[in-house]
């Protein structure tokens, strides 16, 4: 299997939404950088000709796949050689979703560990989905990343959805329809020896809004 086909098939899928053929490729090379928005989007600009880059009017989508197909072929990016399951002692993982008014939608998240920020991570989750969806989404991408990039004694999750916090931590009953995400949190927090959750307030700094930010304008790409 080809580097191509193992970022695209992995276990890093989100549940299924919809994504434009462009938005989906952008995220296929995310995969590659582990999501790790700055790098990848610094590789992508760099491989397009001329001026252009990734959010500039005046790429097109066939720049931006021819791009990244150039990216797929050449060596693999640090990011993704480095070795995973390193012990900490404690982690903080924020995590953000973002939705446009109409509906491309991404997530983020920034993990600290032991005080020293190791990953700043988005993603697109879909062309017409909301925020609540984008929330899980990105509780679950940090999660993920977390669990793959270090050992953690301890966790915090900061997060600002109460949404999110009353379906995974509070009624297990709750009718929120989020199951395929819920799912695969409540797996991840399993394998974690000990967390807690903060819930942030409008007001309190979230580094991951940015990324999420960043995650729904490759979201709103398109056609592709």
């Amino acid at each position: 299997m080809d580097r191509q086909d193992q970022s695209a098939g992995d276990g890093e899928r989100l549940p299924a939404e919809t994504l434009s053929p462009l938005a989906r490729r952008v995220d296929e090379l995310l995969a590659l950088y582990r999501y790790e928005l700055t790098p990848a989007i610094d590789a992508i600009n760099a491989a397009v000709s001329g001026y252009g880059g990734l959010f500039d009017p005046e790429t097109t989508a066939d720049e931006i796949r021819a791009a990244i197909d150039d990216l797929f072929e050449g060596d693999p990016p640090l990011s993704q050689q480095d070795a995973p399951g390193t012990a900490v002692s404690h982690a903080v993982l924020y995590v953000d979703g973002s939705a446009h008014s109409n509906g491309p939608a991404g997530a983020g998240a920034v993990i600290q560990a032991d005080g020293t920020r190791i990953a700043g991570l988005g993603r697109p989750v879909g062309s017409r989905t909301n925020n609540n969806v984008a929330e899980y989404a990105a509780l679950h991408l940090g999660l993920r990343s977390l669990t793959a990039r270090c050992a953690p004694d301890s966790v915090e999750v900061r997060i600002d959805s109460m949404t999110v916090i009353n379906h995974i931590w509070g009624d297990s009953e709750s009718a929120v329809q989020a199951t395929p995400y819920s799912t695969a949190i409540t797996d991840l927090l399993s394998r974690l020896p000990a967390h807690e959750w903060t819930h942030l307030a409008d007001s309190d700094p979230n580094p991951a809004d940015a990324r999420a930010t960043v995650g729904a304008d490759i979201a709103a790409l398109g056609p592709g």
